[in-house]
């Protein structure tokens, strides 16, 4: 595998069209932190097969043309060589491409707003970027959520974006405490499961579920470890503190605690069992700030996103503590720290 991936980035380096798809490719992994073509692949492919069994093609579409946008805006602006052949230029555009039309109804405007939003995506992931090296951390997903909070607010603005399923607004309330989660049936829980990573795309589909975390070992065994080890993680805090039903279903307490067990475990420390401890810490503590970032956000009637999983993880990074495994048993195999990651 090693040495296809070696063929196919030299093939690249010699080739305009071929750099150009692999560095979208690469872009398209940098969603979770992996600077590898195939996965990138993978997780498009996960996108596909999502959309096509929902019946929305436009959210693969809209992936694909806003990965495009994205990555194209960040060549015109003459941004960073090694950050762009990377694909860090990429992964907040993809993500914006899948959500406006997963939350907007098909139509020109939807369209209008999604190439925009794809375009500006870079313009703020420069922005965030440039704010956030005062304090030596990755903006990570955040030039996504901020700019996609602006896209789907103003639908409630414009008559000619109408709301697919967004809101909507209304106060929060308490969720009823319920023993639905008895009944829950074992393949209930496993897809419930594999909907955590695969909802990282705003993907409801546990066969996407299963492609992206193929995608993530392919790439990094740790990575594919952590991501499923922080869906079963969130599965079971959400359950345990009563969340609804639908939602822990739907893989929607899963993807965020999905990104922070991924960062913290293997992306920024290098694994070991007290990074692996401070992970679930923070994965533990990405399923509340979800809960307490849904009840919060419930006025303005817009998703929270990947919020929960920037903010904990910022949290989690700023302290800068030493969590590198003991010097007499190194850990082998590692990811590169964040001087490298998104």
């Amino acid at each position: 595998m090693a040495e296809a991936i070696s063929t196919w980035s030299t093939l690249a380096s010699r080739h305009a069209a071929l750099r150009f798809i692999d560095i979208n490719l690469r872009g398209a992994g940098q969603v979770i932190f992996q600077n590898n073509p195939l996965t990138g692949l993978l997780f498009i492919l996960a996108i596909a097969w999502g959309a096509y069994t929902g019946g929305q093609l436009d959210i693969i579409i809209g992936a694909v043309v806003a990965l495009i946008i994205a990555t194209v805006t960040a060549m015109v602006l003459e941004a960073d060589e090694t950050s762009l052949n990377q694909g860090l230029f990429g992964f907040n555009g993809i993500l914006v491409g899948a959500a406006v039309p997963t939350f907007l109804a098909d139509g020109a405007a939807m369209w209008f707003i999604l190439v925009v939003g794809a375009a500006v995506s870079t313009v703020v992931m420069l922005a965030v970027s440039k704010v956030m090296k005062t304090w030596e951390t990755p903006a990570l997903t955040f030039p996504f959520v901020l700019t996609t909070w602006f896209l789907v607010l103003a639908a409630y603005s414009f008559g000619q974006l109408p709301i697919a399923s967004m809101g909507p607004p209304a106060l929060p309330h308490a969720t009823a405490s319920a023993g639905a989660a008895e009944a829950l049936s074992l393949t209930a829980v496993l897809e419930a499961w594999l909907k955590g990573p695969a909802q990282v795309f705003l993907i409801n589909n546990p066969i996407s579920g299963v492609v992206v975390l193929l995608g993530l070992f392919v790439s990094s065994p740790w990575a594919a470890f952590f991501a499923a080890a922080g869906a079963a993680v969130a599965l079971a805090v959400s359950l345990g503190l009563g969340a609804s039903i639908g939602d822990i279903t739907a893989g929607l307490y899963g993807f965020s605690p999905v990104l922070t067990a991924v960062a913290l475990g293997c992306v920024f420390y290098n694994p070991s069992l007290r990074v692996a401890a401070f992970a679930l810490l923070g994965t533990i503590f990405t399923v509340i700030v979800q809960g307490a970032l849904d009840a919060g956000i419930a006025p303005f009637g817009v998703p929270t996103f990947t919020a929960p999983f920037v903010f904990v993880t910022w949290l989690f990074l700023l302290p800068k503590s030493d969590l590198q495994p003991h010097p007499h048993a190194p850990i082998k195999g590692g990811i590169l720290n964040s001087k490298s990651k998104p």
